[in-house]
């Protein structure tokens, strides 16, 4: 995937529950959490995610990839990907799946405080690990 400097990227956190989603730019490699949705057995109110794409017109949707430590895939990672197909089929963005080991943990640390939604804000971290990924590939 190509990507100019302002085009807008939309992350997700999956989840069987709840999906955070978050936004960013290539030019700063940065993101902004910017909803958690409710999902019912990991299906999301799609109503909801077309008003936010519609809102902020991604050009590219980055999903979450939860593998184990060990480098395997699980359910959790079939779900994963499978979300990414759906947005894909039913949105025809393009997507890219993101390792999103240790996100969980980094976005407690982010918030300080376990009571707090952080899907959001994984979301948000998956995004940014995405732009490094994506920035030393072309550099």
């Amino acid at each position: 995937v190509k990507l100019a400097e302002k085009d807008i990227v939309m992350g997700f956190d999956f989840g069987q529950k709840k999906i955070g989603i978050a936004v960013g730019q290539i030019i700063t490699a940065t993101a902004t959490p910017v909803s958690i949705i409710k999902a019912k057995n990991g299906i999301p109110d799609w109503d909801e995610i077309k008003n936010l794409i519609e809102e902020w017109k991604p050009s590219l949707l980055v999903i979450g990839f939860p593998i184990n430590m060990d480098g395997t895939e699980s359910e959790m990672s079939r779900l994963s990907l499978k979300f990414g197909r759906k947005l894909n089929g039913r949105f025809n963005l393009p997507f890219e799946m993101m390792d999103e080991r240790l996100t969980s943990f980094e976005a407690r640390q982010e918030t300080k405080e376990q009571g707090e939604q952080i899907d959001d804000v994984a979301a948000k971290i998956i995004l940014e690990s995405f732009f490094e990924a994506y920035l030393s590939q072309l550099s």
